[in-house]
């Protein structure tokens, strides 16, 4: 059976390097991390197998650092002294770059969307890490209600639900006299329901 523990070693060993690789492509920050980790893992049992102890040694540090990293991301999800929300004017020409930047993306998940600056009654709201931006929050106001015309994420984030503090935790919309939040019908993979918004018909609503 010498060859069968060979053979299911050798699938430990290349499958570990395999998602080692894949780990690597990922923009995610938080699936890169969870991914390397358990490459990380895989190996250090194959290279534990061996007796390869160095490269076994190596993994497991490595592993211990990504677990301190996703930790400390999942920790910081919701932490609103983490993720900041700055209210720029529409026609800010940082906002426009970001826009034209990630254009493409942005009609990814939302196909039908036209921002006009200069139109009338609309806010826009940039989600910041630090001194990076993970997220770009567009809304035009229709009386008390908020109407979504964008809630986007950058891909390193995209684990991440930026928009939320622009929802809950900010307070800008209730001081800018809003009562509800409404999103568009169109909009693809939406996570409101994770953040308090309730369904109504092909829409996301919330009670401020």
């Amino acid at each position: 059976m010498t060859w069968l523990h060979d053979y299911w070693l050798e699938i430990l060993g290349w499958g570990g390097s395999a998602l080692l690789v894949v780990s690597l492509l990922q923009t995610r920050v938080l699936r890169f991390r969870v991914l390397n980790l358990i490459a990380g893992m895989l190996l250090v049992v194959y290279n534990g197998i061996l007796g390869v102890w160095p490269m076994a040694g190596v993994n497991l540090v490595l592993s211990g650092i990504n677990i301190w990293f996703i930790v400390k991301l999942w920790s910081q999800r919701h932490d609103e002294r983490v993720f900041e929300v700055l209210e720029v004017d529409p026609s800010d020409e940082y906002l426009r770059h970001v826009l034209r930047v990630h254009g493409a993306d942005i009609l990814h998940f939302q196909p039908d969307f036209v921002w006009d600056p200069g139109a009338p009654d609309e806010h826009a709201f940039l989600v910041t890490r630090g001194d990076e931006t993970v997220g770009v929050v567009l809304l035009q106001a229709d009386g008390a209600v908020a109407r979504i015309r964008l809630d986007y994420v950058t891909p390193r984030f995209r684990d991440f639900s930026p928009g939320e503090f622009v929802w809950r935790r900010s307070g800008l919309l209730r001081g800018e006299g809003f009562t509800r939040v409404v999103t568009p019908e169109t909009m693809v993979n939406p996570y409101y329901d994770r953040v308090g918004f309730r369904r109504e018909g092909q829409s996301y609503v919330l009670d401020l």
